[in-house]
């Protein structure tokens, strides 16, 4: 890769996602509670798994990536949330969503990698796109009636 402003977003939408994420998990509410809750944590841990893979592979580069969350919340497309109680649906929603953008920004890092011949970079942002792609699956299976 040769510019690395948007895998900089995207490690920003990480990392703002981990407390976002964190925000839905302790504060879903009503009939599933147990079953969103857990599936939130699974996420956010994958979420933190992905944020170290992308500072790492930067670092690899000799490429320092942002560190400090006022940087993060500059270069960041994922909001945070000013809410702090969820139902089922809106807790799936608002994930849904991050999802959603998480794979576009993922899918465009990887494109522009694979044009640039950094093999390492797509085959890891080639597992990002397939990890959205299942989540996105279960996210539209429960949110199913």
């Amino acid at each position: 890769m040769k510019d690395y402003t948007k895998m900089n977003e995207y490690l920003s939408n990480l990392a703002v996602l981990n407390i976002k994420l964190h925000n839905v998990h302790w504060n879903v509410v009503g009939p599933q509670f147990v079953q969103i809750h857990e599936y939130t944590e699974s996420v956010y841990d994958d979420m933190f798994e992905k944020f170290d893979a992308v500072a790492e592979l930067m670092k690899m580069r000799d490429i320092s990536p942002l560190a400090k969350m006022s940087d993060y919340l500059k270069h960041a497309s994922i909001t945070e949330l000013d809410k702090d109680k969820f139902n089922r649906d809106e807790a799936l929603e608002i994930v849904q969503k991050d999802l959603e953008k998480m794979k576009a920004l993922a899918t465009d890092i990887r494109n522009e990698a694979d044009e640039n011949g950094d093999f390492e970079v797509v085959a890891e942002f080639e597992d990002h796109v397939a990890g959205y792609s299942k989540n996105l699956w279960f996210i539209k299976a429960m949110l199913t009636k």
